[in-house]
């Protein structure tokens, strides 16, 4: 049995955030990551929508629980961790879900990284005031959508939080360098 197979039979709410991301998948597959989508995000799909209630809801309490599917593998000690929560299928509308959790007062950036295809990514604020740099500023609970080839350090300032983020087909690369040029879309 694979390791997030195991999982989903011992976290019940595991599925059920699995189940909630399949359901937003069929809404939004066919828009492209970027600025556009990110807007439309935050305007349609922020705090009282459905989705982002349930992904935050779900999220917390995995975390409060201790439920251990949430952000489980160490980056940089206990402030940077991360999990795989489903791989790239076609139930997922061939998006691979992915949970990051990333805590500290002053700015702290991650790993540098690009998105071939682009990535869309929930904020879900587990300090008040707590923010994730998008490609388009800081963003505090609500989306951000980087388009596809760009790339950045994640950031997080401010406190703790968690980003759930959705990769098309599950791409993500780690070759890309700072300095590189970002794409003409951004």
């Amino acid at each position: 049995m694979s390791a997030v197979a195991e999982t989903n039979s011992l976290h019940p709410n595991h599925q059920r955030l699995i189940d909630l991301a399949r359901e937003f998948f069929a809404e939004v597959e066919n828009l492209t990551p970027g600025k556009d989508l990110e807007a439309r995000l935050n305007a349609d799909y922020g705090r009282g929508n459905r989705f982002y209630d349930g992904f935050c809801e779900l999220i917390k309490g995995a975390l409060d629980n201790d439920e251990g599917w949430v952000a489980t593998e160490a980056l940089d000690g206990p402030k940077y961790r991360r999990s795989k929560v489903a791989w790239p299928s076609e139930e997922n509308r061939y998006f691979s879900i992915t949970t990051v959790y990333m805590e500290s007062i002053e700015k702290y950036s991650g790993q540098y990284h690009q998105h071939p295809y682009g990535e869309i990514n929930c904020v879900i604020q587990l300090t008040p005031g707590a923010e994730l740099m998008g490609m388009n500023g800081w963003q505090g609970e609500g989306w951000t959508s980087p388009g596809p080839g760009t790339h950045h350090y994640p950031e997080v300032r401010g406190g703790a939080l968690v980003a759930l983020f959705f990769l098309p087909a599950g791409r993500i690369s780690y070759e890309a360098k700072p300095g590189m040029p970002q794409p003409i879309s951004v």
